[in-house]
């Protein structure tokens, strides 16, 4: 028989942020919903998520940012927001090519179009998206089965209308 672990901690907030800056396991999330739709999205990252703008023809999504300083084969986590009715797969990536100083391409698993001008966080390495219907205003609770998410640096929260959201970890 399986014995119970005892060390599980919380960590919660109310607007976006750090929840915490070591390694370890995350083994569940809740969020609390508002009257408007919303999201939430976790990075394992040491530094604030960055903001960009991409956009995907075919399987090639094309992320935007001034100065971005990443290099053929650097890792990424990335979330996108919807644009046009469509969105890129939310995931990690490695990138392939840098045109510019201002833009680089990875390859998502899906393929299809994304007018460009959509919206997108990246960071060292993205989690989980959760998205949030109109009017859920209630406490929703996702336990991770096995040995929780391996976080390797920090969790990093990101929050659009939702009043609080927590991790439980150990």
């Amino acid at each position: 028989m399986a014995s119970m672990q005892y060390d599980v901690k919380a960590a919660t907030l109310l607007y976006s942020g750090f929840m915490l800056k070591f390694r370890t396991r995350v083994k569940g999330i809740s969020v609390k919903g508002s009257n408007t739709a919303g999201a939430l999205e976790l990075f394992d990252t040491l530094t604030a998520p960055v903001a960009a703008t991409y956009g995907r023809s075919s399987a090639t999504i094309t992320v935007t940012k001034n100065g971005h300083g990443l290099k053929v084969g650097d890792q990424v986590g990335i979330s996108f927001d919807a644009n046009g009715g469509a969105a890129a797969t939310s995931g990690n990536y490695v990138i392939a090519t840098v045109p510019d100083a201002n833009t680089f391409t990875v390859t998502d698993i899906n393929s299809g179009t994304v007018t460009a001008g959509g919206n997108c966080l990246y960071a060292s390495k993205w989690i989980i998206t959760l998205v949030f219907a109109d009017g859920d205003v209630y406490t929703n609770y996702w336990l991770i089965p096995g040995e929780g998410i391996l976080v390797e640096n920090g969790v990093y929260a990101t929050m659009t209308t939702l009043n609080a959201t927590s991790i439980y970890y150990g």
